[in-house]
This record gives C-alpha cells, sequence and structure tokens, in this order.
C-alpha cells in the first residue's frame, strides 16, 4: 500500500487527486512552479515542492525536476492527472527505472496509443471498428492522391503525433488536397517535430462518443459506459454528457463489451478512454486517450464510482473494486467547461478574482481550484472549473444546469459562462439532436 503519492499536475485535477487519496489514508505531495505558489492544490497537499520557473517547459514538464521531488519527499508513487506528462512514454519508464509506480499503463500501452497509427492498427487487429483511410502514414502527395481516390472525398489529413486539431486538415474535393496534405504536414513538423500524417474518410455529421474503460493489468476490464462530448470548438470538447442522447442500452452493451475486451486482451492496467466518431448507427475508433480524462467525473456520477481511487488501487496492485454486473446506468449527467477567456474571440483573461461563489444543492459538484482573491496565472490552459450537475434523467439534468450556472459566481476575470446560459436556450440543445460541427456554426450565427 501507498503511504504517499506524488501529483505530477496543477488545478483542479492535482485537487481532485488529493482528495482521493486523503479518503483512502494516503499522504500527498504537490508540485508547483513559481507562479503556482499560492494555488489551492499547494495548500491542500500534505508536502509542496517548487520544481521551477512559471514556463511548464521549466516545471511541469521537467522529468528530471518531478523524479527529485519524488525522492526528496519519499513518495512512492506518480499520478500524472491529465495534459502535461500524462501520456509520455518516455516520462513514464524513466518512472519506473527509478522504482517509482506510475498511477496509470505501462509505457508500452502508452507508446502503441500515442501513435495514431500504430493505435489504429492494433484496435482494428483488436476487433474495435475503424474509420476507414490510410494503412498507416503517407509518404508523399502522391499517395495521398491515390488514398483519397480509393475512399472517396471528403477526407481529413490528420498528423499521425497530433491532438487538439493541430496537424489536421480537411479536403473536400480532388482540389484541394495538395494544399491541405501540405499544410498539415507543415504544421505536424512545427507542434510535433514528425510530419508524418494519415489520411481518414471525413464523416458529415457524426457525433463524438467514448468509451470508458478500465483494465487491473492482469487480463480483466470493464466499461463504463460512453461519454457523449460532441459539442466541440475547434476540436476542443467544451461540454459532456453520460449517457449519450442517442445511444441505447443494447447499442452500450455492444460497443462496450468490444472496448473491453479489447484492452482486457492486451493487460491494460488503469483508466483509458476510446474515442470514436458515431454516424448512422456505426461506430469508427479515432484514439485512445491512456490516462483520465477532463469528463470523468460525468461518468462517476452515473455509476457511481471513484475513478481516481481505482487508478491508484490498481496502482498498488490490488484487483478492482467492481466488475461489470455491478456496473449499471443511474440516470444522467452532465459536465461544462468553464475557461477563463473572454467572448465572443475566447481570448485568455487572466487575472485576480474578485469574488467566487460555487452553486450547490442536489446533484451538483464543482471542480475547481479557485478562490476569492487568487490570481490566474497567464502561463497554462485557460481551464478554470467543469460544473457537473446528475438528475433522474436528461431533462432533469439539464434544468439543474440551469439552475446551478445561475448561482454561480466568478467576478474578476471574463468566463464563458455566458456561452452556456444562451446554449441552455438552445432547441437542438434541449433535444440533443447537435453533432461535432454542430457548435461552430452556433458560434458564426450567434457569436459570429
Amino acid at each position: 500500500m501507498f503511504d504517499k503519492i506524488l501529483i505530477a499536475n496543477r488545478g483542479e485535477i492535482a485537487l481532485r487527486v488529493i482528495r482521493a487519496a486523503r479518503e483512502m489514508g494516503i499522504r500527498t505531495v504537490a508540485v508547483h512552479s513559481t507562479a503556482d505558489a499560492d494555488a489551492m492544490h499547494v495548500r491542500m497537499a500534505d508536502e509542496a515542492v517548487c520544481i521551477g520557473p512559471p514556463p511548464s517547459s521549466e516545471s511541469y514538464l521537467s522529468i528530471p525536476a518531478i523524479i527529485a521531488a519524488c525522492e526528496i519527499t519519499g513518495a512512492q508513487a506518480i499520478h500524472p492527472g491529465y495534459g502535461f506528462l500524462s501520456e509520455n512514454a518516455n516520462f513514464v519508464q524513466i518512472v519506473e527505472d527509478h522504482d517509482i509506480t506510475f498511477i496509470g499503463p505501462t509505457a508500452q500501452h502508452i507508446r502503441i496509443m500515442g501513435d495514431k497509427i500504430t493505435a489504429k492498427e492494433t484496435m482494428k487487429n483488436l476487433g474495435v471498428p475503424c474509420v476507414p483511410g490510410s494503412d498507416g502514414g503517407v509518404p508523399d502527395l502522391a499517395s495521398a492522391r491515390k488514398v483519397a481516390e480509393e475512399i472517396g472525398y471528403p477526407v481529413i489529413i490528420k498528423a499521425t503525433a497530433g491532438g487538439g486539431g493541430r496537424g489536421m486538415k480537411l479536403a473536400r474535393t480532388a482540389d484541394e488536397i495538395d494544399e491541405a496534405f501540405q499544410t498539415a504536414r507543415s504544421e505536424a513538423k512545427a507542434a510535433f517535430g514528425n510530419d508524418e500524417v494519415y489520411l481518414e474518410k471525413y464523416l458529415g455529421a457524426p457525433r463524438h462518443i467514448e468509451i470508458q474503460v478500465f483494465g487491473d493489468g492482469k487480463g480483466n476490464a470493464v466499461h463504463l459506459g460512453e461519454r457523449d462530448c460532441s459539442l466541440q470548438r475547434r476540436h476542443q470538447k467544451v461540454f459532456e454528457e453520460a449517457p449519450g442522447p442517442v445511444i441505447d442500452a443494447e447499442t452500450r452493451a455492444r460497443i462496450g463489451k468490444v472496448c473491453a475486451d479489447a484492452v482486457a486482451s492486451i493487460d491494460y492496467a488503469g483508466a483509458g478512454t476510446i474515442e470514436f466518431l458515431y454516424e448512422g448507427g456505426e461506430f469508427y475508433f479515432i484514439e485512445m486517450n491512456t490516462r483520465l480524462q477532463v469528463e470523468h467525473p460525468v461518468t462517476e456520477a452515473i455509476f457511481g464510482v471513484d475513478l481516481v481511487r481505482e487508478q491508484i488501487r490498481v496502482a498498488e496492485g490490488l484487483p478492482m473494486s467492481f466488475t461489470q454486473s455491478d456496473l449499471e446506468v443511474n440516470g444522467h449527467a452532465i459536465e461544462i467547461r468553464i475557461n477563463a477567456e473572454r467572448l465572443p474571440d475566447f481570448a485568455p483573461c487572466p487575472g485576480r478574482i474578485s469574488q467566487y461563489h460555487v452553486p450547490g444543492g442536489l446533484g451538483v459538484r464543482m471542480d475547481s481550484a479557485l478562490y476569492d482573491g487568487y490570481v490566474i496565472p497567464p502561463y497554462y490552459d485557460s481551464l478554470i472549473g467543469k460544473l457537473i450537475v446528475h438528475g433522474r434523467d436528461r431533462v432533469e439534468a439539464l434544468s439543474r444546469l440551469n439552475r446551478a450556472l445561475g448561482e454561480l459566481i466568478v467576478d474578476g476575470v471574463d468566463t464563458t459562462v455566458p456561452l452556456f446560459h444562451a446554449l441552455l436556450q438552445d432547441p437542438d440543445i434541449l433535444a440533443g439532436t447537435y453533432n461535432i460541427h454542430w457548435l461552430e456554426r452556433w458560434l458564426k450565427e450567434n457569436m459570429g
């Protein structure tokens, strides 16, 4: 059993891990940059270690500094949260080489799923349905044209090492393939140091459906249903719900079993998310995230489980505390991501919080590291909070979200809260009839 774990992250996710560890009787170590000396995760942890100056490249991404913090404090394990080093296979290998436990999957599994081509090939071999596309990287323009003709336009060109929409370009016709291919390669090289790209069939109006899986690393795995993350801006999720409005129980059980069997067969350990595009009743694999997702609270709400606690248990070598038959959907949950950004252009808006009031009541959860007087630094992601609600059904969850938003107060900086007030009045949101392109169109019409 662990006596002490280090959280290699900041903000709300660091607090999330601290809370789970405290309930398990495990002491925690926070790491922080000089810009985060007064951050809430630093205040809440049992110990704190400064690991560098504000830039994340010199602090939260500094592997030597994090390993040194473990050695100084005697932490036996590292929880990576999400982002930063959470899916860095090299980091995981170094952690393991220093006889420290990484609370997550192995370096090998992160490496396999981190390369989108390898991940797609692996999933296809494991029986997971995939989007039609190239069998691997596309080396040149002639090859790109050939693949595009075979699978049919429109096609989307993606960086193999990509993420967050970078290195991703759409070619609707043969006239657009040349520019899209070259631009995608250039962006991929600049963003990831790797210009390899691949092609996939572009689906016209799909939903983004992801399946939460969890494995014990010993050949056992379960699925915890799906989340619908279709409301996105520039490929970034802003609104997530579970279960998905268009997925029925039979479909959930079928695709969930496929995913659970796939990760069980490779002895996957810990939390993972298999992401799909869903259109016309069919699922098409796009990627697997080998970490805890930002939106994990909606899954926790409908299943009544603590995924972080389960991550720690499995890392300790303990069995999962539930089986597939224990997992039954209870109600509906929605999460909205609140950013410190100025509308309508979504420009980052760091600054001092003059007043902060958290909504409460039945079925309301607020994951945030804000407090009165806190200064949001300009160096990191603009996410400042996640408001999660749970109701007996989707109608009640939406009503509860609307009420909770009305109680939330974040003064001193601009936030994206007004966006959600507006969205909750839209008939398509209320009906759940949206897809991954819906929000971009809505923003052009209403905030353009």
